[in-house]
């Protein structure tokens, strides 16, 4: 019987000690970064930038796993899912985290209670973009346009929620127009389609939008911030023509809930000087993003904050995803 007892002791003791053992020996084995997202778009774009950073700090492999569908749903719920061994990261959108649970109340998880907050990775204010071929040079020619077509000119998103379509929903709610929302996969797919003129406007991120802006393949018209980006001084902001008008996106770092405590502060960690190295911030700066580091509960507090928000312009423009 004593040395039962013995035994149990100590295998309690040998699993007691199992967390914290793992998490001295974090990472042996590369880490995963689910992006709730198809490649080409800013999520894909911020994510290698910053998986590649982490690769490096920490030693070991980080693997961008785009998962996308249903406007983020599959890849966030395949996060929660996934065991909180630290070697699963989320990268959070503001689709995900705020817009669906705003204006979805039968998500397969809750943001909340399912992840661990980590940071803010970047911000960006959106541009408002158009096809050339449209015969639009401002934001005014495009109110006065969708005035005289109601119901006739289409815009992209990368799907119900996302930032573009709250956007667009925006646009004609505060300039009293009628557009017509036509969702994408991923605002990829959406710019393809305003290139090709399937779109007369798509208001989206400037890493996405910038490049085929610069080659002449899309018209830049503004951005949707309440002041001048200072990363694209050119441009004037929507409220200048529309009163009130802003909307920025901006995305994050998380881990499935019950992560150990020393890992999920190693990985703050490791992101936070991530995001302070020189190239990192070039990078994201050079596509238009600012990156914006800070401690968990800053982050978790100005979720909830984006999704009282969001869930009082769904009200408003008659927006719901369930």
């Amino acid at each position: 019987m004593a040395t039962g007892m013995r035994s149990f002791f100590l295998m309690l003791l040998v699993a007691a000690g199992a967390p914290a053992l793992a998490a001295e020996n974090y990472p042996a084995r590369p880490i995963r970064l689910l992006v709730p997202s198809p490649p080409g778009g800013s999520p894909d774009i911020l994510a290698r930038i910053v998986g590649q950073k982490l690769s490096e700090r920490m030693k070991q492999q980080v693997v961008v796993d785009n998962r996308s569908g249903a406007s983020g749903i599959i890849g966030v719920e395949l996060a929660a899912r996934a065991a909180p061994d630290g070697y699963t990261l989320l990268f959070v959108t503001s689709t995900a985290f705020a817009s669906q649970p705003a204006l979805n109340k039968s998500l397969p998880y809750d943001v909340e209670k399912d992840f661990v907050p980590l940071s803010r990775i970047a911000w960006v204010a959106n541009v408002v973009t158009v096809n050339p071929k449209l015969g639009v040079n401002s934001v005014a020619d495009l109110v006065k346009l969708a005035r005289a077509k109601p119901g006739e000119l289409n815009y992209g998103s990368a799907g119900n929620g996302s930032p573009a379509h709250l956007a667009g929903a925006m646009f004609d709610m505060l300039a009293g127009v009628k557009t017509v929302h036509v969702p994408y996969k991923g605002a990829a797919l959406a710019i393809t389609e305003l290139i090709g003129g399937q779109l007369q406007y798509f208001i989206t991120s400037p890493l996405v939008a910038m490049p085929h802006g610069r080659a002449g393949r899309v018209k830049v018209l503004a951005t949707t911030g309440a002041k001048r980006d200072p990363l694209l001084p050119e441009l004037p902001v929507v409220a200048d023509t529309i009163p009130g008008y802003e909307i920025v996106q901006w995305w994050g770092l998380a881990l499935p809930a019950g992560a150990p405590q020393p890992i999920a502060r190693r990985v703050h960690e490791e992101l936070l000087a991530a995001l302070d190295a020189p190239d990192a911030r070039a990078a994201m700066t050079k596509n238009g993003a600012t990156p914006h580091p800070e401690s968990p509960a800053a982050f978790a507090a100005f979720m909830k904050k984006e999704r009282e928000r969001i869930a009082g312009l769904g009200r408003r423009a008659g927006i719901r995803l369930d």
